[in-house]
């Protein structure tokens, strides 16, 4: 007897599905691998849209497979008849599974293993269309990223604030103009990061409140495109203004490290190596990690991450094991952040390849020129 691959999700939160099926659905469905066969069980509502859009062998209907099974049919019953009907009586499942509807398929004396790592490994590995998708999403992340400072470009500094056409420059005016521009472009941005000052000091703080004026400010965009569905994930750090000597050491720091980082990515390299590579050129600064007044400072995250269907995804770029293969896209995104001095990260996109890795960031690196 075979084991089939079995998804119960949304494929709009998903990858695992939407890369087995290419169809994107918002409320939770069934889809049954059993050998080379592809099946997606739909309701009414999709089944049409199903059969038209699904990269999938064959298109079950629920409602007909709840009318044969009859009184009191549950997703478990649905499930455990497709798995049967193709000569399988053991399912592996993805990480996120739902636990109770795994045990309500156990109980119909169906074995169910939840996959140890990756569901589809071959995720990892990005094909050419892939890469191309991933790449389209960059090129919109910065022309957004652009029009940000772009209006920082062009605003006055009055005092302790930022003005542009007498309103003050302010986070949620920036991510505004960045998050416009991506839908513009058919991309869809989710917490976007424009952080100024200490609040860049806390690497998820998406920032709110007037823009600093010679206070470093981190942008973070990582946008989701609406057409193919990849992410892509970029950060600089800019300043309006004029930057501290410790701000222009700091920027310094971080770039050498990314540098360093991004000459250590190649095919067959640990993504800790890399992480620890990073490191080094910190500690070699003087540049130290540890609790201060109860938060932490210096670079305490990871060096970098894959970014596909997900925008974070294996294979990781940091303090565990994680191979590198040709064909994987990860960031390279350093950081230090101390509170008083401000917070500097810098984020590229790679591509993983047999003799060391192609940037796919074409975003200019610079501090105080915002003439990017």
């Amino acid at each position: 007897m075979k084991t089939a691959k079995v998804i119960y999700a949304a494929s709009e939160t998903d990858a695992n599905l939407f890369y087995a099926t290419k169809f994107l659905v918002g409320d939770p469905v069934a889809y049954i691998e059993a050998g080379r066969r592809k099946m997606l069980v739909l309701n009414d509502l999709e089944i049409g849209r199903g059969r038209d859009e699904a990269d999938v062998d064959e298109i079950l209907s629920l409602s007909e497979l709840t009318k044969s099974i009859g009184k009191g049919c549950t997703m478990a019953h649905v499930i455990e008849k497709v798995v049967r009907a193709n000569g399988a009586s053991s399912c592996t499942v993805p990480g996120s599974f739902p636990l109770e509807l795994a045990d309500q398929i156990r109980a119909r004396k169906i074995k169910v293993e939840s996959q140890v790592g990756p569901f589809y490994p071959q995720r990892l590995l990005k094909t050419t269309p892939e890469i191309r998708a991933i790449e389209a999403a960059q090129r919109a992340t910065e022309d957004a990223v652009h029009a940000a400072l772009d209006v920082l470009r062009k605003s006055k500094i009055r005092g302790h604030k930022i003005y542009h056409r007498g309103e003050v420059v302010t986070s949620e005016l920036l991510k505004r103009i960045i998050n416009v521009s991506l839908m513009e472009r058919n991309c869809i941005a989710k917490n976007t990061i424009v952080a100024s000052g200490d609040q860049g000091c806390d690497p998820h703080n998406r920032g709110t409140g007037p823009i600093k004026p010679d206070q470093t400010l981190i942008l973070d965009v990582f946008p989701r495109s609406g057409d193919s569905h990849y992410f892509a994930d970029q950060t600089r750090t800019v300043v309006k203004g004029k930057a501290t000597p410790a701000v222009k050491r700091l920027y310094a720091a971080v770039l050498e490290a990314q540098e360093v980082g991004i000459a250590a990515v190649r095919h067959g390299v640990n993504g800790r190596t890399v992480h620890e590579e990073v490191k080094k050129v910190f500690d070699r600064l003087g540049y130290k990690t540890e609790p201060r007044h109860g938060k932490m400072v210096g670079f305490f995250h990871g060096t970098g991450h894959g970014v596909g269907l997900d925008i974070h995804e294996a294979p990781s770029v940091g303090s565990r094991d994680s191979l590198l293969e040709a064909g994987a896209v990860v960031t390279v995104e350093p950081g230090l952040y101390y509170f008083g001095v401000g917070g500097v990260r810098i984020e590229d996109m790679v591509l993983v390849t047999r003799t060391g890795c192609r940037n796919l960031t074409k975003f200019p690196k610079a501090l105080e020129d915002l003439e990017l």
